[in-house]
């Protein structure tokens, strides 16, 4: 009964996962021809792939990111792939006030905005909790208040185009996970913040879109680099991933979960957290986990 249960219980939330979460039909490239899009965390990994699938269906676009020389390259090659245009402002989100410059730069650029793409991360440990409140409060600042700050700026800009608002979130922000304790306190944030913001925007006729993607474990090179040796699971394309990003804010999507396992894991949490944690720590190879 006990191993029914097991097969059972996460078949059924794949399922009503899929049924409740799953984008609805209809997405074509035209619905983003021509918009006006800022992309963070741009230079690299599923911001860097958001920017090429944007590129393909000819947007407008500015990326952002710390590094400049990475972001030249990404700019050059949205411009071959077929972008409306394409440039970038470089610098740090540890800057409180950095968030306003790039808005700024969007709304004398352009006049105004479409969607904004929040998925820029800090650097934080994937370890034990050491004790170490400053790191918390340096990754808040990035991962989490300069969100707000972002999308505080860019909200005048999008309630005139009724554009939408996409916030990169991760599995962490919704359950919590070993070894990342910093990391998801910043996402379970993210998840109240913009969930609440919601609330007010329809409760205030706002015709604002905010879609949640809450992501597993992505292939990108910073997290496989960061967590591949302690973690069983195989991570998930990093290419497709930004495309279903793409798409859940185009067509304006509640939530993405991506891959779509992802979805199961939170209905678990409901249903069977106990099975669930256990679940998450076996997933993890602690002896090759070196505490710091």
């Amino acid at each position: 009964m006990g191993l029914l249960l097991k097969i059972f219980i996460p078949l059924l939330g794949a399922a009503l996962a899929f049924y409740f979460y799953s984008a609805p039909p209809g997405f074509s490239e035209e619905m983003l021809r021509g918009k006006r899009v800022i992309v963070t965390g741009a230079s690299s990994g599923i911001g860097e792939q958001m920017a090429y699938h944007l590129a393909r269906m000819e947007t407008h676009l500015l990326l952002t990111a710390r590094t400049e020389a990475k972001l030249q390259k990404v700019v050059e090659r949205c411009l071959e792939l077929g972008a409306a245009s394409a440039r970038y402002i470089s610098g740090s989100m540890e800057d409180p006030s950095f968030p306003e410059v790039v808005v700024r730069e969007a709304e004398n650029t352009w006049g105004g905005l479409d969607m904004l793409i929040l998925n820029h991360i800090g650097q934080s440990d994937f370890n034990y909790f050491d004790g170490n409140v400053g790191q918390i409060r340096r990754i808040m600042e990035t991962n989490f208040l300069s969100y707000v700050a972002m999308t505080t700026s860019a909200l005048s800009m999008l309630k005139e185009s009724e554009g939408s608002i996409v916030v990169v979130s991760s599995m962490a922000g919704k359950t919590g996970s070993p070894f990342a304790a910093s990391y998801s306190a910043t996402k379970f944030a993210l998840d109240g913040f913009f969930s609440s913001l919601r609330h007010e925007f329809v409760m205030d006729k706002v015709n604002v879109s905010i879609t949640l993607c809450i992501l597993g474990y992505i292939n990108t090179e910073s997290a496989v680099q960061a967590v591949s040796h302690v973690i069983r699971d195989k991570p998930a394309p990093k290419e497709e991933c930004a495309l279903e990003i793409v798409k859940a804010g185009a067509l304006r999507q509640r939530e993405l979960h991506y891959p779509p396992w992802v979805g199961a894991v939170l209905l678990l949490r409901d249903i069977a957290p106990e099975f669930l944690d256990s679940t998450i720590r076996s997933n993890y190879r602690v002896e090759n986990l070196k505490r710091t």
